[in-house]
């Protein structure tokens, strides 16, 4: 046990890695190969409760504190396929945590539930193709006209995109007012107008990631999230969240990826004794040791302070600029460490390499990230939660 982890944290991390491995391990390289997780998987998830750890009771989830979900997340980290893992968190944290925050009742009770249960699969609809990490300057419209809104415009680079029954969309309902005209819907994937294409990535093969068009795809006025003109302050509420999420995975596949290459040296022999007897490589693995321990920690007392209620902004976005760089210079060295085995794909280190370098480019960039944190810094500004 640690500060932050209680006994029944660590029974509840024992039972997800043998969940794990029972129900999902065995099919990863055919969802790898075939770029497609079936649809059962989602099922037992949702059986096991894992998409309800931090949704509220009354629809179905489980209302627990958010080391549960930091074990949700650092154990799907090694299992060697962050497809499959970012199709599992972009479901339960980016749709779903909008749901859980904005929806009335009504839509909770209709999507939230099954979301939870794993029955819908849900996606974040914000970049576009001519946008990436600028939100603000989004084109995509929902123009009112009576008790409906009209949507139209494109999104990009959406995990679940196809898979999806059902899109948390920004569009802006007053592009004249900029980032404070913007507001945030829930799309049907039964709505007409919608069309799906999937995109061709270099790493995350398992995952759907798709480009989406809207093309005047009408929605009840009710399926508005929240306010009118709040959708930006609600993106960027939830985007703290987001950064940590992906600054754990990040520290979480590192520990993976340096195991895996120490169990390697410890096998490996050249020049008469093991790889993991030459001083080269134990002080590069312990430099990177070193790293992987320090931002991890950093990321537990984040979300500790998350966890407590705190607008973490500041310290989410330096969680991801950090442990996404430490993870992509850890892959590199390790699958150094193996030579040519590093780089043939029956060994895990290249998928690793592969999926790693997502990792300073989702979720907003290392160079918005920067941005940022000197904005907080510099300047001086201060970012508030959309409830203020």
């Amino acid at each position: 046990m640690s500060r932050y982890f209680t006994e029944e944290h660590d029974l509840f991390r024992k039972s997800f890695q043998e969940f794990l491995q029972k129900e999902v391990v065995p099919h990863i390289e055919k969802w790898e190969e075939t770029g497609t997780i079936e649809r059962f998987i989602w099922k037992k998830f949702g059986e096991m409760g894992y998409f309800g750890l931090n949704q509220p009771e009354e629809y179905g989830g489980m209302g627990l504190d958010l080391f549960y979900t930091v074990i949700f997340l650092e154990e799907l980290q090694k299992i060697n396929s962050g497809g499959f893992a970012a199709a599992m968190w972009a479901h339960a944290y980016l749709a779903m945590t909008h749901l859980k925050v904005e929806a009335d009742h009504d839509l909770k009770e209709k999507y939230l539930t099954p979301a939870i249960e794993g029955e819908k699969i849900g996606c974040l609809c914000i970049s576009e193709p001519f946008g990436g990490s600028d939100v603000a300057g989004m084109k995509t419209t929902a123009v009112k006209k009576g008790d409906k809104y009209v949507i139209n415009g494109s999104k990009t680079f959406i995990t679940n995109g196809v898979y999806a029954d059902f899109y948390v969309v920004a569009a802006k309902t007053a592009p004249e007012k900029g980032n404070k005209g913007m507001s945030i819907f829930l799309v049907d994937k039964e709505f007409k107008g919608i069309s799906a294409t999937k995109l061709n990535k270099l790493g995350w093969r398992a995952s759907d990631t798709a480009e989406l068009a809207f093309d005047n795809v009408e929605i009840p006025a009710e399926y508005l999230l929240g306010e009118e003109g709040k959708g930006f302050n609600y993106i960027m509420q939830h985007f703290a969240m987001e950064r940590l999420i992906m600054g754990i995975n990040a520290h979480a596949r590192s520990e993976f990826a340096l195991d895996y290459a120490m169990g390697y040296m410890k096998e490996r022999e050249a020049f008469g004794k093991t790889l993991d007897k030459f001083q080269v490589l134990r002080h590069s693995l312990a430099e990177m040791v070193s790293e992987v321990e320090v931002i991890k920690e950093f990321n537990y007392a984040t979300a500790q302070r998350l966890n407590d209620g705190e607008y973490v902004v500041k310290e989410a976005s330096m969680s991801k600029l950090l442990a996404t760089k430490i993870s992509d210079e850890v892959m590199y060295k390790c699958l150094q460490m193996l030579g040519g085995y590093g780089y043939m794909e029956d060994y895990p280190m290249a998928r690793l390499f592969r999926d790693s370098r997502l990792g300073p480019i989702g979720g907003g960039t290392s160079e918005i990230l920067k941005e940022i944190i000197a904005k907080m810094v510099i300047d001086q500004k201060e970012y508030k939660p959309a409830a203020e």
